[in-house]
């Protein structure tokens, strides 16, 4: 073997388990509740929000700390980081251990994601980076289509396999990356803004608290309300920190390009519907119709496999007509589906005619609005901006996926039996509302020319944005 394929092979295993960890806790939700008995939803949705919110808010600086120590050092570091945060997660006795060390484990993905990429692209010539890009893409495309499947299969072992099966996998990786990887830094590249990205993060988690306690503790109550006015002070002193910090983790300058601000408006309101989709369709399954957690994998799965056909369509198609009306397609497909499911599915379990074909219309939705987003968000981008409006755009996907947990948190809150299906109405209208919002922020990206950049360019901007969120 090549060292430019061991190269690939090392650094495309920490990018699955990484990536796959995002979708397949999903499918452990409901065993993860039975076992820490009395624990209500709202405080299990942390085991998502807490990895979705730190993802995000570290990701940009992440990128910038790997180039500026070495690329090496903090693929590894992440790595392993990730790798020990699984092996807590395994073993956590406690719901409040599960939740940190999955604070930890954001950290470690946060730090190996664009370490990856950082290390895998300067293996192939200028020529051949296109297929590399695609390679690192496609590495976490099947980790998201193969989660569901996994992770029911290894929850019929016990939730904490979902967590354990990492620990062999990231060792492995980590011995033969210490051998193989070559070192890579840019001695010049600046400081990131860590305080930003703590400002951020407490914000977004102050946000979602006030959001996820709201129907527990009422909307009128003052620790709602407090929560309310911190997340709003906290978005300001971010702000500020960002307009005034010569690295900030989200550059203002950015937010006045037209096109990149739609895309991430766009993006933010088709991941709390995504992210309320997916975990809604796995309580639907396991806590309505009773299915297994392997019963629910298998048939959430067609989803992301049409997800994945549509995103070639979805590429090509972004290129010929532009971004704007290809996203604005597809979350109106992806709208479809969950209108369909609000007006069709009931107590009685009907998969083949109430159930498959949302799951099918939604997800060829999703394959055509994940490169409409990345076209959009980088078409009006200069060359040196790409990766970090790229990075924003991910970062602005996984804030849509907390934020998408916790709205479908507050609307399901504890049905009884006689009113879930109901319930469960509610929550599809949510993300049909979440769609059609994103339809109507992709009309205002307007008609973007062809990029006049490379095709090495283009590409690696769009697999930026395509890096697997915690959508899940």
């Amino acid at each position: 073997m090549s060292h430019r394929a061991r190269v690939a092979a090392i650094v495309s295993v920490g990018v699955f388990v990484a990536s796959l960890d995002l979708f397949i806790v999903n499918i452990a939700f409901p065993d993860i509740q039975r076992d820490f008995a009395g624990t209500s939803l709202a405080s299990l949705s942390w085991v998502l929000n807490a990895y979705a919110i730190v993802f995000a808010a570290l990701l940009v600086p992440a990128g910038r700390w790997a180039d500026r120590t070495g690329r090496k050092r903090a693929f590894l570091g992440g790595l392993a980081l990730f790798t020990v945060a699984s092996a807590i997660c395994a073993i956590a006795p406690s719901l409040g251990v599960l939740v940190a060390a999955r604070v930890v484990q954001a950290t470690g993905a946060a730090i190996l994601m664009p370490a990856s990429l950082g290390l895998l692209l300067p293996e192939f010539p200028p020529e051949k980076r296109g297929l590399a890009i695609g390679l690192w893409a496609a590495v976490g495309g099947t980790a998201a289509a193969a989660g569901p499947v996994i992770g029911g299969l290894l929850v019929e072992l016990s939730w904490r396999w979902v967590f354990l099966v990492n620990i062999p996998v990231g060792i492995a990786a980590i011995v033969a990356g210490a051998r193989v990887l070559r070192e890579i830094r840019e001695e010049e590249s600046p400081q990131p803004d860590l305080l930003g990205a703590g400002l951020l993060t407490v914000a977004v988690a102050t946000l979602i608290g006030a959001i996820v306690e709201g129907p527990d503790w009422g909307w009128g109550d003052g620790r709602v309300l407090g929560l309310f006015v911190g997340a709003v002070a906290l978005f300001v002193a971010f702000a500020v920190r960002s307009a005034r910090h010569p690295v900030p983790v989200v550059e203002p300058a950015l937010l006045r390009v037209r096109a990149f601000a739609a895309a991430n408006v766009a993006g933010v309101f088709f991941f709390i519907g995504f992210s309320a989709m997916l975990l809604g369709s796995v309580l639907w399954l396991t806590e309505v119709w009773g299915e297994t957690a392997l019963g629910a994998g298998l048939k959430i799965a067609p989803g992301p496999s049409m997800a994945a056909v549509f995103a070639v369509g979805g590429g090509i198609l972004s290129g010929r007509i532009g971004p704007r009306a290809v996203g604005t397609i597809g979350a109106v497909l992806f709208g479809l589906g969950g209108l369909w499911w609000a007006t069709h599915l009931g107590a009685g379990e009907h998969y083949a005619s109430d159930y498959l074909p949302g799951m099918l219309i939604g997800g060829a939705g999703v394959g055509f609005v994940n490169p409409a987003l990345a076209g959009a968000a980088t078409a009006q981008l200069p060359p040196t901006r790409l990766a970090t409006g790229s990075a924003v755009l991910t970062m602005s996907r996984q804030l849509g996926s907390a934020l998408g947990v916790a709205l479908l948190v507050a609307v399901l809150g504890t049905p009884s039996p006689a009113d879930v299906v109901d319930t469960f109405d509610n929550a599809w209208w949510m993300m049909v509302a979440a769609a059609f919002l994103s339809a109507l922020s992709f009309t205002f990206v307007g008609k973007l020319k062809a990029h006049e950049g490379s095709i090495e360019e283009e590409l690696e901007a769009a697999v930026a944005s395509m890096a697997p969120e915690v959508a899940a």
